[in-house]
């Protein structure tokens, strides 16, 4: 059983299609890179699968059972700059706000969670800054412990919306060491990835997406030129023979 299944997704803005009867199936344990243009319906993708905002139609099922009774099972990171960074709260904190699904929004973190995300902290090398206001802290920081937070959620699933964009090279480096971690523990994730240069270093299966799927699977599959026009309109002329096949 796939741990993630999208069946014929719509959604529309002011009845305008956004995302038209996508579908696609995700094997456990794969590093998942949805790629395209801006304006494609990337993110749209992630926010209507968590139920953010409405489907036209649409099914989303998770290990077999739909996403609404499985979503404790799904780790989200969202785009950076959604998020009110001037929130008067510290790095801990925020990572402990991960552990709410497991000891319940209105009780008090106990020391099995403190200790989890503090060791969440250490993975992605904030530990030193736990307790540091999260508007003190640089932007590849600030992503470093949304990551942090998600991993404190110990989920199954892991959506991330453009973690990469904004952040220095060790942040970068950081994110691609915890991405081959979760890979490891068998995790399934879904990265919303803009830079095509890394996307067959970083990612073992692709979906190409301009409001519609373009195209699907493995990365040495799917990743290929003609996908790529597809996908952006015949508009990328930059990417050298190392970065795709075909």
């Amino acid at each position: 059983m796939n741990p993630l299944v999208v069946e014929q997704m719509t959604v529309a803005y002011d009845r305008q299609l956004v995302l038209e009867n996508v579908s696609f199936s995700v094997p456990e344990g794969k590093l998942v890179g949805v790629i395209g243009p801006n304006g494609a319906g990337k993110s749209t993708l992630m926010k209507a699968m968590l139920n953010f905002i409405p489907r036209m139609h649409g099914h989303v099922f998770v290990y077999g059972q739909p996403y609404e009774k499985q979503r404790h099972l799904v780790g989200y990171v969202p785009q950076r700059n959604s998020v009110d960074w001037d929130f008067p709260t510290n790095a801990l904190d925020v990572v402990l706000m991960g552990r709410y699904g497991h000891i319940g929004l209105w009780k008090r973190p106990r020391k099995e969670d403190i200790d989890m995300a503090m060791q969440c902290l250490d993975k992605v090398g904030m530990l030193p800054y736990a307790k540091r206001q999260i508007s003190q802290l640089s932007g590849g920081q600030q992503q470093r412990v949304f990551l942090a937070r998600a991993l404190a959620q110990d989920a199954s699933i892991y959506f991330m919306d453009e973690p990469f964009v904004g952040v220095d090279a060790a942040t970068e480096k950081a994110i691609v060491q915890l991405l081959n971690e979760l890979k490891t523990r068998g995790k399934t994730v879904l990265v919303v990835h803009h830079d095509l240069q890394t996307v067959r270093d970083y990612f073992d299966y692709v979906l190409l997406l301009n409001k519609r799927v373009i195209a699907f699977g493995e990365t040495e599959s799917v990743f290929t030129y003609d996908h790529i026009q597809k996908t952006y309109g015949g508009k990328v002329t930059f990417l050298s023979s190392t970065h795709i096949v075909g």
